[in-house]
């Protein structure tokens, strides 16, 4: 088995916080861009920025971020979390993203799915009627970019290609691909049918309840012909560690229910903020949420790995507006005391 990897990812939110009080676009960027900085500086092995085209968000154009990132970071690996290439053209993505594989001289990767929210469709002219045929249709014109520098192809959605030049190339002779999985089992079985590493964004719940999912993927993988030793599951989701379960949770708490509030009002949808009671027992190894002590964690991490055979995790740290100096503690724990327990366990 490759080496367990680590990292974090940010989505970019700005949201007010409890006294209705929201970061500049300005600060949010510096802040993001420190985070990538901190992560590389700690040793952790990735990095991600989410698309959203919203005014409560700071990524619509995420790898520009990323790009600035590249230059300000020497070893950490770069990925969207993730591109929504259902409503983007999939040359303009792959060019960004061979572009960004140049400027990190060879630390590219990226995440393709359809993603949690909508505005991206209406913005720039998708129809939700179409939501499932645009990304089969898109993910296949970027699988053909991959493979080919001079392409000629014809779509529903999109222009033909005729004898197209795809520039620049990257670093790599391919860029490490993932699609984004929720919970649906056909977006499981497709990755496992195409032979994609798939990344599941997981937010809470008994872990059991997702392993159905893992199964699927590898499944559908095996039985399409791929050598399944060479594909990957991520486990990505909220998470925060500090030094003491409880501080974990007592810090966490009111940034949880602040992002948790924000979007729920957003779609109109009834929220109840958590208490203690109810978030103190998710430190326990069979649930999803990732908050608790480095211990706790580690257990947590080994317990997902034996149910869905993964091999990295990438934690939401600075969700609901999270202190830059908490952030930074727990990067620091998650690299040198969790990283290092999962890392023992999983090389007996």
């Amino acid at each position: 088995m490759s080496k367990f990897e680590f990292g974090i990812y940010s989505l970019g939110e700005r949201i007010p916080d409890a006294h209705g009080s929201s970061p500049t676009a300005r600060s949010r960027v510096e802040d993001i861009i420190q985070m990538a900085k901190m992560a590389d500086e700690a040793g952790l092995d990735i990095f991600g920025v989410g698309e959203h085209h919203r005014l409560d968000f700071v990524t619509s154009s995420y790898a520009m971020l990323l790009g600035a990132i590249a230059r300000e970071t020497k070893n950490i690996k770069l990925t969207s979390t993730l591109s929504v290439i259902s409503t983007a053209d999939p040359v303009r993505v792959y060019e960004e993203f061979a572009t960004l594989d140049l400027l990190s001289n060879g630390r590219t990767e990226i995440i393709l799915g359809r993603g949690a929210f909508l505005e991206s469709f209406s913005l720039f002219g998708a129809s939700l009627d179409d939501y499932d045929e645009l990304f089969e249709e898109k993910l296949q014109l970027f699988l053909k970019l991959q493979e080919q520098e001079i392409v000629s192809w014809q779509g529903k959605f999109r222009s033909p290609l005729q004898n197209a030049q795809i520039a620049p190339r990257p670093v790599q002779k391919k860029l490490p691909l993932w699609i984004g999985v929720g919970g649906t089992p056909a977006s499981a079985t497709r990755a496992g049918r195409l032979g994609i590493n798939m990344a599941l964004g997981l937010l809470g719940g008994p872990a059991e309840y997702v392993k159905p999912l893992a199964d699927i993927y590898w499944q559908a993988a095996s039985e399409a012909g791929h050598d399944v030793s060479k594909l990957r599951i991520s486990v990505n989701g909220h998470s925060y560690v500090a030094e003491i379960g409880e501080q974990a949770i007592n810090e966490f708490i009111p940034h949880y229910n602040q992002y948790s509030s924000h979007f729920s009002k957003d779609r109109g949808l009834q929220h109840f903020d958590k208490n203690r009671e109810q978030l103190m027992p998710q430190r326990a190894a069979g649930q999803i949420l990732a908050g608790g002590s480095a211990d706790e964690l580690a257990e947590k991490i080994l317990y997902q790995h034996e149910l869905f055979g993964h091999s990295r995790f990438m934690g939401q740290f600075d969700m609901g507006g999270q202190p830059l100096a908490r952030v930074e503690k727990a990067i620091d724990l998650l690299a040198n005391r969790v990283a290092p327990i999962v890392r023992r366990a999983l090389s007996k």
